[in-house]
């Protein structure tokens, strides 16, 4: 970390009192009092001449406060979240937050209370990293899901570390740990894009588990593009969602309804590995099923998990994503259960699948191993009683608590001196 100047103590003047007003207007001004008369012939109002002198001390004032601790955050955040994207004008952003900015990201509270790693070049010292993307200028609908990391996480206050059906204490068997958000660009996606992408090569290349916290579902590309390089064969991708997102373009950007044509375009992560689960209804545009048909990705509907049930469509899904795959990414849209159950979010669908059937479908899929995973489209403005964000969150302890009950995940320990969960390191 670059060495900062020790604080220093800046005396700030405030204005004189003398015969001026005071600032809330009830003091006396230079000839009022006892046994004068208050006259307004000035040539300026009270109004006029408190606006003035408070207004100015104002301007003077900001003068003379140091910036001393906000260029202190500023180096801080680019040692321990890593220096922005080369695409950034502005190189005082990181890549991960690590101050004020942005207001809509950064919060502390981690997911499930887990130790928080400022310094990100610490991060192979960990076996799992959550981080989120909070982005939402993808939504062609509404707006929201750039409050989803917020959300999941505070929803995460209510659960403890151990699942008894699953037979899993996350706290005493995973070492995992919790990074932050990625300083996302508002109003510019493709900025945005390279921010996640690179945010996500900074943790997998280093052999970390990522866990991504959307943000809309736009993510969904970046993020494969951020870990394809760093996968010696295919990658699969199972993807839950109502909608194909399959389209080249929506309102002539890549918004959150393109993101599998344009990581499916991507060498190591051919079409015919993604399997899409619970797609259906009135919301799936013809141009996104005409590239998933010619493109011959795996479509499975709700009425499928019906007629079949889902212990078949995880095996088909499983059979189809891991066919000649290297690596299996799971990337779930919150909104591909049924509407009444997650109302936040921000393109709700009805008749999609029901909690049940989506958490058992995780388990199952999650068992053969991932390579790391996503829930997007979680929209606290639109919330009720937190439902939406805790099923985001019960989807992702689910596959984390699979796969470290079936040996996939729980076998590193730490190694730093730091608060850590997990196994610990051999004396």
């Amino acid at each position: 970390m670059p060495k900062t100047p020790k604080p220093h103590k800046q005396k700030i003047s405030k204005p004189s009192s003398g015969n001026d007003s005071r600032h809330d207007g009830q003091g006396e001004s230079p000839g009022s009092g006892p046994g004068h008369s208050h006259s307004h012939s000035h040539s300026h109002s009270h109004s006029d001449a408190f606006a003035t002198k408070e207004g100015k001390w104002a301007q003077d004032a900001e003068e003379r406060i140091s910036l001393f601790r906000h260029d202190e955050e500023i180096e801080r955040g680019l040692a321990f979240g890593l220096p922005g994207s080369p695409t950034l004008v502005d190189k005082t952003i990181p890549t991960f937050s690590r101050g004020e900015l942005p207001h809509f990201a950064g919060e502390r509270g981690t997911f499930l209370k887990t130790p928080f790693l400022e310094d990100v070049n610490q991060v192979e010292d960990a076996e799992v990293a959550v981080f989120g993307a909070p982005l939402d200028s993808g939504a062609t609908y509404r707006p929201g899901a750039r409050f989803g990391p917020q959300g999941i996480r505070r929803s995460t206050n209510l659960f403890g570390t151990y699942c008894f059906e699953l037979g899993v204490d996350l706290r005493e068997q995973l070492n995992i740990v919790d990074i932050g958000d990625v300083f996302t660009i508002p109003g510019n996606l493709e900025k945005s894009f390279d921010q996640i992408s690179q945010a996500m090569a900074h943790v997998y290349q280093r052999g970390v588990f990522p866990v991504i916290l959307g943000g809309d579902h736009s993510i969904g590309y970046p993020t494969i593009r951020g870990m394809a390089p760093y996968v010696d064969g295919n990658i699969g991708i199972i993807h839950f969602d109502r909608h194909v997102d399959t389209q080249e373009t929506d309102l002539d950007e890549r918004m959150h309804t393109t993101p599998w044509f344009h990581a499916t375009n991507i060498k190591n992560a051919p079409a015919t590995n993604l399997v899409q689960i619970g797609i259906g209804g009135w919301q799936s545009p013809r141009a996104g099923v005409k590239v998933g048909r010619e493109r011959g990705t795996t479509i499975i509907t709700v009425g499928d998990v019906e007629r079949v049930g889902i212990e078949r469509v995880a095996e088909i899904a499983l059979e189809m994503a891991w066919k000649g795959a290297k690596a299996v990414y799971l990337s779930f849209d919150i909104d591909v259960i049924d509407a009444g159950f997650v109302p936040g979010t921000g393109w709700p669908e009805p008749g999609g699948l029901l909690p049940r059937e989506a958490l058992n479908l995780i388990r199952m899929i999650s068992a053969p191993g991932l390579a790391g995973l996503e829930v997007v489209e979680c929209a606290p403005p639109y919330d009720w009683a937190e439902q939406t964000a805790l099923l985001s969150s019960r989807v992702i302890l689910d596959s984390l608590a699979i796969l470290v009950r079936e040996g996939h995940l729980g076998k590193k320990a730490a190694l730093n001196d730091r608060h850590a969960w997990g196994p610990r390191a051999a004396v």
